[in-house]
């Protein structure tokens, strides 16, 4: 029998909408959710909204006031035990006087990791965990991976024709997709940490990748407004040094690395291949700059070695209802495969409409290197 309730889980599910209107803003911390209740009514809710402000804790127990005596808080991550910015929400809780907290998750930090759960135990409050866990996880695919690997969550963004064709053969490829699935790819960039491109990429369509207020669908309206918009880091892999000034994407606010060999905002040592190492970018990404999720956008052949080197999370793909033919330009380049065992294999998470385009959202299945 489960130890859970459905007034939990109606509750837990309430958090963690909550702590969703966070994923704009939070970077580099957790979305995180919570609502209090009273005799099973609600008397306090509040979410994480940016880093160095009141944790969700805080906000729903500043909501509920004097009604947390004795109250059921319900959060999304386990209440943090250590002191950062901000005070330890386990503290607040303990104090508030709460008699109960239900939570999805541990927190993989490894200066929470249990602490939290365990102060509040000692205070002498039940501690029930695990409710809606997956859900919990998935509000926070790029922190989760970075405290568990040091490595940001990586999403690869692809447009193609319904053939398979990213361009006509003499390069002109604006625009494949409509306008709402070009609205979609806004509201995926703001959602990120950082977006990376390549330098060919930025001097071919002359791209400024950011985030333009006026292009984000309205959802994402619905949730800040344009002076909480934050722009992500642009990483651009220029190895041989040919981005200018002139290009728009200077002239664009937000911050800019450029990643060389020697010579960039980001130094990759030179190898054995005069290739940048893309696992050694993202691992800087995710240690000096506290980059947990990374956008990226560019051509086929960045798409294939981020593949091939398994260093892609999850696969967006809109598909758009036009046909280019073969001599176009193919959506990855050559993997060197030589037999059916040796395919990539995708598990398909998503599938819509997006205005007249398909979304595909999938994940790379691992092969064993």
């Amino acid at each position: 029998m489960s130890q859970f309730s459905a007034i939990d889980y109606q509750m837990m599910s309430l958090a963690i909408d909550l702590a969703k209107k966070g994923r704009f803003t939070t970077a580099p911390n957790p979305n995180v959710g919570c609502v209090i209740t009273q005799n099973d009514v609600i008397v306090g809710q509040g979410y994480h909204k940016k880093a160095g402000e009141p944790h969700a804790e805080v906000h729903a127990m500043r909501m509920a006031g004097e009604q947390t005596k004795g109250a059921t808080a319900y959060v999304t991550l386990e209440p943090c035990s250590h002191y950062g910015r901000t005070p330890p929400c386990a503290e607040g809780l303990i104090k508030a006087g709460v008699a109960k907290v239900v939570c999805a998750m541990s927190d993989p930090n490894p200066q929470v990791a249990g602490r939290g759960f365990a102060m509040l135990e000692e205070a002498g409050i039940e501690v029930q965990v695990g409710i809606l866990e997956q859900d919990a996880r998935a509000l926070n695919r790029g922190f989760l991976k970075k405290m568990e690997t040091n490595r940001p969550f990586v999403q690869l963004k692809m447009a193609a024709s319904l053939d398979g064709q990213t361009a006509l053969a003499n390069g002109q490829s604006q625009w494949i997709t409509g306008a709402e699935a070009r609205r979609d790819v806004q509201a995926y960039r703001a959602e990120a940490g950082a977006i990376l491109s390549t330098s060919r990429t930025v001097i071919d369509d002359n791209a400024s990748l950011n985030v333009r207020w006026n292009e984000l669908p309205s959802q994402v309206h619905s949730v800040i407004d344009s002076t909480e918009l934050r722009q992500p880091v642009r990483v651009i892999l220029d190895r041989q040094n040919q981005l200018s000034s002139d290009l728009k994407l200077f002239s664009t606010e937000g911050v800019i690395l450029r990643v060389a060999h020697e010579g960039g905002d980001l130094n990759i040592p030179a190898g054995s291949s005069e290739q940048l190492d893309l696992a050694q970018t993202l691992d800087v990404l995710a240690e000096e700059h506290q980059i947990n999720h990374v956008w990226v956008e560019a051509g086929a052949t960045l798409a294939s070695s981020m593949i091939e080197q398994q260093l892609v999370d999850e696969l967006i793909v809109y598909l758009a209802p036009k046909l280019m033919g073969a001599d176009g330009r193919g959506l990855i380049g050559a993997l060197g495969l030589e037999s059916m065992q040796q395919v990539i294999d995708l598990d398909i998470k998503d599938i819509r409409m997006v205005g007249s385009d398909i979304r595909i959202v999938a994940t790379p299945q691992l092969k064993k290197k």
